[in-house]
């Protein structure tokens, strides 16, 4: 009976000192340190998503609206939820916004990312790995796409947490066009406090890319890595998102909005540079095709100076 008992946990559980990675029936819970760090939630939405994500000191970096009430929170765009990948055009179905986000009939076809298994729950010593799949559904029931999304933690000093995000996409038996458009794609919605602008005046947080703009400057600009810095409570924190140099277009173009958008869209071209034909951004998987994006998210206190985007992203690229 105890063994018995002893390999039920196991089945659920996967653990091994730092990293602890459990997985729950709507839900897969990631800890650090003994901690919570994120959770990776599905069929509660229509697509996945990772919320809370926690940083050091235990802060909540990223927005809780739509999934709880925050006291002070601004309610708009109620598809940006927490940390996520989704794309706004996939042969012209729109994955990047829910029904709810429309005021009245949408202009395109909405679809679902929907949950479609664990690949991989595992704890280390050091790291742990979350290997989930998805599938695209469009309003018709047909998937032209699915993904695998694995998510590494890494348990690092108490003034930070880091992560891997990593987002695979295979089209189906037709081929895919991921479509030009601003709104895409490996998204995180910041803390309220972290913003640059609120709708009643300025906000305390700061923005800076890789090469040297900053602000709303930053917007739809190509760079490897992108620093939002702002209070939350009493201490300054930041968050680095950093582009990897064997992705697609690198550097990419991002989708950073003074409000508190944070996206790395490697789709887009025209909507973010009128120079640019219409339709250049768009990216073509044929049947059966694969791409691969990786991305590494640093949580870290401090501004942005502190946060040292250009060193952390040097020591991941290998550069």
């Amino acid at each position: 009976m105890r063994f018995s008992a002893f390999l039920i946990l196991a089945a659920c559980t996967f653990a091994f000192a730092d990293v602890k990675v459990t997985e729950k029936p709507d839900r897969v819970t990631i800890e650090a340190g003994g901690s919570i760090f994120t959770e990776y939630r599905h069929g509660d939405a229509p697509h996945v998503y990772y919320w809370p994500v926690i940083g050091p000191g235990g802060v909540k970096m990223t927005r809780s609206h739509p999934m709880a009430v925050l006291e002070g929170e601004e309610t708009d765009h109620v598809h940006h939820r927490s940390m996520w990948f989704s794309h706004g055009d996939v042969n012209g179905v729109d994955f990047w916004s829910e029904l709810a986000s429309s005021k009245g009939t949408p202009k395109h076809p909405v679809g679902r990312i929907e949950h479609d298994g664990v690949v991989k729950a595992e704890g280390g010593r050091e790291s742990g790995v979350l290997v989930t799949r998805q599938k695209w559904v469009v309003p018709d029931g047909t998937i032209p796409i699915r993904s695998v999304q694995t998510l590494r933690v890494h348990e690092g000093a108490a003034s930070e947490r880091v992560c891997d995000f990593e987002i695979e996409l295979t089209a189906g038996d037709k081929d895919v066009v991921l479509g030009d458009t601003k709104e895409g794609s490996a998204g995180l919605r910041i803390a309220e406090s972290m913003r640059l602008k609120r709708k009643k005046g300025e906000g305390k947080g700061t923005m800076l890319n890789s090469e040297g703009l900053e602000g709303g400057k930053v917007w739809g600009q190509r760079a490897r890595w992108v620093t939002m810095a702002g209070p939350i409570g009493d201490k300054t924190f930041a968050i680095t998102f950093m582009d990897h140099p064997q992705n697609p277009r690198h550097p990419t173009r991002w989708h950073a909005r003074d409000y508190g958008l944070f996206a790395a869209n490697p789709f887009c071209e025209s909507e973010m540079d009128k120079s640019k034909p219409k339709g250049s951004g768009a990216m073509t998987l044929k049947a059966g095709g694969r791409l691969t994006l990786k991305y590494r998210i640093a949580f870290t206190e401090g501004d942005a100076a502190a946060a040292k985007g250009a060193e952390r992203w040097n020591a991941w690229a290998g550069k």
